[in-house]
């Protein structure tokens, strides 16, 4: 076979027929900039942060900050995803072997073109989709793509899947796909799609700056023209530079609305929660994934590399033809585990038997998954003659008076054990025969006049900690679904042993609704819906699985470690890798358990539910202060009156009712249990609070300014009802009170206090000194509407479903 010549290979990447793979991953650096910068919110505020600029109130234009926050935290958190997966590969080998003009070269792998002919050994990865047309005991390992635990025997006409590994044999193979439309390329193109994790903490917090952006422009033509005509009316504002006021005026009151520390404290407390996971040997991809496990009421889990620990344990050893295994077989079965062709399975005998025959074996045939057997044979001593170990239905076919044997074997079979007989001869095999240069020797036959000696069972180690980790997610009922790609009867036995409550094997994916047919979806549906436990498995098969839970109503999780799972590890709602995984699965999850310990997850719960529950109570503190800006806004304008706040007023009241309490209230230790719907929670919250509060300062400035007092006075009363009435806000949030909250709203209170006393303070804030009737009318108004506050919050708490 002499494979392409040079001018063919040429001839098919000038053609596009190599084997490079697609790069993309969906939006570039500046699509993700003017998706992030170039909003109509950021427009409103941007515009407002730089007319302040120009007319030279820089003191009045901190909020802008804010905004520059947000924009460079939305970008990073793309950005960083994007830059993730750019490193995902499904192939890793750097060149592939190829027979061109009868001579096997190196060639780089996005060199190896469409009829290619791949020369494939023991520990080569195939780099590109191939049939095999020469095969020579050539076992293939798919369990990364496939998840198919044992190396499957590959004979001429078999299809090979870029990306999986040739654990034993060699052979040739002829490349039928290359770059794009390989099996790599595929699962690579559809992981690599940019995509962010649902979060419903970003999505209710996106849906209320879009409704506020909303707001704005009707609210704002409002507070405009009332701040115009509150100077005069628009000819005289401009004419005599009184505008210049009124537009600071009309930017304080739409600053007002909006939460713009709401998106950054909340960024925040994710971002303090994934250093605390990073501490404990998780590694947050995106922040958003802090929440999601709280969220999760599904988890799937893949088998191999999740529930086990990838390792075969010795079971059990049953013997067939005595009531104890013999000294000599113990001594063969330690021999055959202390073999250094002993596969993994067979090494797990090492556990029990530890003393191998003293003398030397004529010959020892290694384990093929063709045969499914292997042998040793000793000429003298106790262990004379020829010992198999293999598969039950192939090593006793021929064997007469085996039929108890193998239903013991079909028992175990059906029980998930991974079982193998033991099987002696008396017949001593001859030395193997050299073969010929180049060529490999034939395919041995299995002796004769076998005798089964006893039944080995394995199992797969799981892990210790799987079966108190599962336990722990089904006292917070979250149900579990374990999907795999190995077989159903061995998948159902592991979650058995890990504690996943199931009867009987599990279910056969071969047995699923064909995708391309009419209602397929409506099937899976239902199958979904009535089994937790499913074998054989494909890729594609796992991501519709996944998506059938979330049409379901399910919010999903799903773990794994092999570049089989990384479809439904992408499309879940949270994707969970192993640390030990592959490097796609590990690039494309948005958790990743580094040091692969699976207990690691109820740690993630609790520091979502964290996040959750500190971010619902700030979007009730920032919320609140939405909805009575948008009250000022709208009567200050309707009545014409001047807006009794300059934006570094308002400033200064957010920092001591909102901003520094709410670096503490964000990242407080916080165990409430996760509930839906925290958006529909907080408006039952905020909307009364804040027209409580928004009335209380209304009447107050409407005191003040009927009683002729000046715009610097009225101001000063109006900081002082605003920041005493919402701090009230403030107690009510922060309950129940430890150290912390107590020490907190102490000391937003005394900070009214520290700055009236300063003089430098007032005069940056430009506030007037009140007579002490005004200062009494705005305490005990204030008074009365922390009153109204409470009796609102209890009333709300007795309605609210728990």
């Amino acid at each position: 076979m002499q494979g392409l010549g040079a001018a063919e290979v040429r001839e098919r990447l000038e053609r596009g027929q190599g084997n490079a793979m697609p790069s993309s991953t969906g939006r570039s650096f500046w699509r993700i900039m003017q998706a992030n910068l170039f909003t109509l919110f950021n427009l409103i505020v941007g515009g407002a942060f730089a007319l302040l600029l120009v007319l030279g109130y820089w003191q009045d234009a901190l909020f802008g900050l804010f905004v520059i926050a947000n924009v460079v935290i939305g970008v990073a958190q793309e950005f960083r995803a994007k830059i993730t997966l750019s490193r995902l590969a499904v192939l890793n080998a750097p060149k592939a072997r190829v027979l061109r003009e009868g001579t096997t070269v190196e060639a780089p792998t996005a060199e190896v073109v469409l009829d290619d002919i791949l020369v494939l050994a023991a520990g080569d990865q195939v780099t590109a989709d191939a049939e095999v047309i020469e095969a020579h005991g050539l076992d293939v390992d798919e369990s990364l793509l496939t998840g198919e635990a044992d190396p499957v025997a590959s004979g001429p006409g078999r299809e090979l899947m870029s990306g999986s590994t040739v654990v034993a044999g060699s052979g040739l193979a002829r490349v039928i796909r290359v770059g794009g439309d390989s099996y790599a390329a595929r699962i690579t193109a559809e992981a690599k799609q940019f995509s962010l994790v649902r979060s419903e903490l970003r999505g209710g917090i996106a849906r209320i700056i879009r409704w506020i952006t909303v707001l704005l422009l009707p609210v704002g033509t409002i507070v405009v023209n009332g701040q115009m005509q509150a100077a005069g009316g628009w000819a005289v504002a401009i004419e005599s530079g009184a505008w210049r006021e009124a537009a600071v005026a009309a930017t304080a009151s739409l600053i007002a609305m909006i939460p713009q520390g709401l998106v950054f404290m909340t960024s925040v407390a994710l971002a303090v929660g994934a250093v605390k996971l990073a501490q404990h040997e998780v590694l947050v991809q995106e922040l958003a994934a802090v929440e999601g496990l709280a969220r999760v009421d599904m988890l799937c889990l893949d088998k191999t590399g999740t529930l086990t620990e990838g390792r075969m344990v010795l079971d059990g050893v049953e013997p067939l033809r005595a009531t104890d295994l013999t000294p000599p077989a113990q001594a063969v079965l330690a021999w055959m585990g202390a073999d250094r062709d002993a596969n993994a399975t067979t090494r797990a005998l090492v556990e029990r038997f530890t003393e191998p025959p003293t003398e030397q074996p004529v010959r020892a045939i290694e384990f093929s998954s063709r045969r499914k057997w292997s042998a040793v044979s000793f000429a003298d001593g106790p262990a004379r003659g020829t010992w198999v170990l293999g598969a039950p239905d192939i090593v006793l076919a021929d064997v007469p008076d085996s039929e108890d044997a193998l239903l013991r074997f079909d028992e175990r079979a059906t029980a998930g054990e991974r079982t193998v007989v033991l099987a002696r001869t008396d017949v001593v095999l001859a030395p193997p025969i050299e073969a010929p240069e180049g060529e490999r020797p034939p395919e041995p036959d299995l002796p004769a006049d076998l005798t089964a000696v006893a039944l080995v069972s394995f199992r797969e180690k799981v892990r210790d900690d799987a079966h108190e980790t599962l336990g722990y997610f089904r006292e917070q009922e979250v149900e579990l679904c374990v999907i795999s790609g190995d077989d159903p009867r061995t998948v159902a036995a592991v979650a058995r042993e890990a504690g996943i409550q199931h009867d009987g094997p599990g279910f056969d994916a071969r047995q699923l609704p064909d995708p391309d047919q009419e209602g397929s979806e409506a099937e899976l549906d239902a199958i979904m819906a009535e089994h937790r436990v499913f074998g054989r498995v494909t890729p594609e098969q796992k991501k519709a699985m996944v998506l059938s839970l979330q049409r379901l109503g399910h919010t999903v999780a799903m773990t794994g470690d092999g570049v089989n799972d990384a479809l439904a590890l992408k499309h879940a709602d949270l994707g969970i890798a192993m640390g030990s995984g592959a490097a796609a699965t590990r690039a494309v999850a948005r958790l990743v358990l580094l040091d692969g310990q699976f207990s690691r997850l109820p740690r993630v719960v609790a520091e979502g539910r964290q996040v959750i529950a500190n971010v619902e109570r700030l979007a009730k503190l920032f919320l609140s202060k939405t909805t009575y800006a948008i009250l000022f806004a709208v009567v200050f304008g309707a009545l014409l009156w001047p807006f009794p706040f300059l934006p570094r007023q308002l400033s200064i009241v957010d920092g001591l009712t909102i901003g520094l309490p709410a670096l503490v209230l964000a990242l407080l230790p916080n165990i409430q249990r996760y509930r839906p719907g925290f958006l529909t929670r907080a408006a039952r919250f905020c909307i009364p609070s804040g027209l409580v509060v928004g009335g209380t300062l209304i009447s107050v400035v409407a005191y003040a300014y009927l009683g002729g007092y000046a715009p610097s006075v009225v101001q000063t009363a109006a900081v002082i009802t605003l920041t005493l009435t919402a701090l009230w806000v403030l107690v009510i949030l922060s309950r129940p009170f430890t150290w912390i909250t107590s020490l907190v709203v102490v000391a937003a209170y005394a900070g009214l206090g520290v700055v009236f006393a300063i003089p430098a303070a007032v005069d940056f804030l430009q506030l007037g000194a009140a007579p002490l009737d005004l200062v009494l009318v705005a305490v005990g108004a204030s008074a009365i509407g922390s009153l109204l506050l409470e009796v609102m919050h209890r009333v709300v708490s007795r309605s609210d479903p728990r």
